[in-house]
């Protein structure tokens, strides 16, 4: 018996998310998802930055990380977060343009593991508990993001 619905998920020919598209379950939109994680990211990105690039020379003792990285850490995010302000304020996402935060945030996770376990540095349990956060929540932004993309392909017309 058919519903009228079609069995096959349609996909927009666009490169782009509209984004008032309303998805199959009728819940949140793919670009209202990632509007969302872009907004929380930049503003994960904006406080992390400061505090790191402020603080790095006390941080330093503290965390047993280099200043310099702490700066570097601290400063890197700040062109991440207005990269993330511009595609939140987007009427239309570029699906590749999703790929940039989650590709970004997976080297970061990784740079953070490279950290920790390499040799450079000696993180103490302070420093390690600075690091541990941040993968968390950069592969929670990766699924998040991720799931907005899968979302995407998704989304039927309303």
């Amino acid at each position: 018996m058919s519903t009228g619905v079609p069995n096959t998920v349609v996909v927009p020919r666009s490169d782009s998310v509209p984004a008032g598209v309303a998805s199959r379950s009728g819940t949140t939109t793919a670009a209202s998802l990632t509007s969302a994680c872009a907004s929380a990211g930049a503003g994960q990105a904006r406080s992390s930055s400061a505090s790191a690039a402020k603080f790095a020379p006390a941080l330093h003792g503290l965390l047993g990380l280099p200043a310099a990285l702490l700066l570097i850490a601290g400063a890197a995010p700040l062109s991440y977060a207005a990269y993330l302000v511009w595609l939140a304020t987007r009427p239309r996402v570029p699906r590749a343009a999703v790929w940039v935060p989650i590709v970004l945030n997976l080297v970061w996770a990784a740079e953070c593991g490279l950290v920790r376990f390499g040799r450079g540095a000696q993180p103490t349990a302070l420093g390690d508990a600075f690091i541990a956060p941040q993968v968390v929540t950069v592969l929670v932004f990766v699924e998040l993001e991720f799931a907005g993309l899968r979302r995407a392909c998704a989304i039927v017309p309303a």
